[in-house]
């Protein structure tokens, strides 16, 4: 057995950094490893339920100070728009006051951060390794961040990418442009990226080699650090919380494999008009439906931005709901055949190891670097059209749908068997936790 340390994570504050990172926590802390988790009051709520070993994760509270431009009480991404995002990276900059003293107290051996790229400064200078603990795809990270290049250069891939469909077509490379944007104090979000990739001690990758190798050889090489893959790093299955009643009468109601469950992830507020298109979408295919998003720009509540007779044409088979649902509960259920999603790195994982059909609508540039690895790499997702105006239309939303959906497509059958294959050979003799056992080897060496 390794040494027992103490690791304090503080990840970037938007659910799909502190999920992940929460779910390392217990996996670290499952093997008699003490964490302190540094967070703002806003986020505990969700992250408290989520803690399975409240004797060795602590939760310590972050004031997260006033920052012109950010909402009075915005304390996560959750609570403001994407183009504010940059006044909440400097919000985070300045607890760096609060993240010093707490760890000269509790001399932490290890410190996990994936956005304050001033972490392993103060790792240093108290005598701490820092960990990068990425939560998004490899892939992503290979083509995006490369030392000697700047985010002008995304077009092209680098010298040595590997041979790789995984890459940004036409207009899509405009939904990186935020990587030039400030993002935080004094520093652009690529600057703040990179610093964290250049100065920590080990690189760590939500992801496995079976399906990501290729991209984490490639960073390895070009950051001369060691990359150390957690695998997906998912929650074990909770069979105590059953899925909530009405879900579970609902989807009952229907045959297996015959509904089509569509969501966008905990943070993406799309225009109405985008919203409009994707419930139109969903009655366009003819097959009953739940979708799960937040009610639209402009709206209170999704029924007022509803299409006009929408209700009353799918009241028997479609269902909008602006609430949060227990999304691997839903998956799993024997009725969904179809996940409509935009693939976020979570979500990714989720529909990888289910057994519905997969149809991906990438809202923001790793949700396409996702897509392109599901849709083109390992082929078990179809990607939706885009249209010339940066959406996508009802009715490619449909026929995307209905080309997996459908029993007798070719397509829909090739898809259907390579991802049974995927999802054998992930859940198969014990790949996810040799790898985490693998990891919380590699960091007891590294303490």
């Amino acid at each position: 057995m390794g040494s027992k340390f103490h690791a304090f994570m503080f990840p970037w504050f938007a659910i799909g950094h502190m999920t992940p990172t929460m779910h390392l926590a217990n996996k670290l802390a499952e093997k008699g490893h003490k964490i302190t988790f540094l967070l703002p009051k806003k986020a505990l709520k969700q992250l408290e339920p989520l803690n399975l070993f409240p004797k060795s994760i602590v939760f310590h509270i972050l004031t997260i100070p006033s920052v012109d431009g950010l909402p009075d009480g915005a304390e996560t991404t959750a609570d403001i728009p994407f183009p504010l995002t940059g006044f909440l990276a400097s919000a985070m900059d300045r607890t760096r006051g609060q993240v010093e003293e707490v760890v000269r107290l509790g001399k932490p051996d290890l410190i996990f951060f994936d956005s304050a790229h001033w972490i392993p400064e103060v790792a240093r200078e108290y005598g701490a390794k820092c960990v990068n603990f990425i939560p998004i795809s490899a892939a992503c990270i290979a083509i995006s961040f490369v030392p000697g290049r700047s985010p002008d250069d995304l077009a092209v891939p680098p010298p040595g990418y590997p041979s790789s469909k995984v890459l940004l077509q036409g207009q899509e490379t405009k939904s990186l442009s935020f990587l030039s944007y400030p993002y935080g104090d004094g520093v652009t979000f690529y600057e703040r990226i990179m610093t964290g990739l250049v100065k920590c001690d080990v690189i760590t990758i939500r992801t496995c080699q079976e399906i990501e190798g290729k991209y984490c050889d490639f960073i390895e090489s070009q950051f001369q650090r060691k990359v150390l893959l957690t695998g997906p790093m998912l929650p074990e299955p909770d069979n105590s919380k059953p899925l909530e009643d009405q879900w579970h009468q609902w989807l009952n109601r229907f045959e297996p494999g015959s509904v089509v469950y569509c969501s966008l992830g905990s943070e993406i507020i799309l225009e109405k008009e985008e919203f409009q298109e994707i419930c139109l979408g969903m009655e366009l295919t003819g097959l009953p439906f739940l979708v799960a998003v937040k009610p639209p720009k402009g709206a209170s509540t999704i029924q007022e931005a509803l299409p006009k007779g929408f209700e009353e044409r799918v009241k028997e088979r479609g269902v909008v709901w602006g609430g949060w649902v227990q999304q691997p509960l839903i998956l799993a259920h024997p009725s969904i055949g179809c996940f409509v999603s935009h693939c976020g790195f979570g979500s990714m994982w989720e529909s990888l190891l289910s057994d519905c059909q997969i149809v991906l609508i990438p809202h923001l540039g790793d949700q396409i670097f996702n897509t392109r690895l599901m849709s083109e790499e390992l082929e078990v997702s179809v990607e939706v059209k885009r249209e010339e105006t940066g959406w996508f239309s009802k009715e490619n939303i449909s026929g995307a749908v209905r080309s997996v959906m459908d029993k007798d497509t070719e397509l829909g059958n090739r898809l259907r068997r390579n991802h049974a294959n995927w999802k054998e050979s992930l859940l198969s003799s014990g790949i996810i936790s040799g790898y985490v056992n693998k990891y919380v080897e590699a960091l007891e060496k590294l303490v």
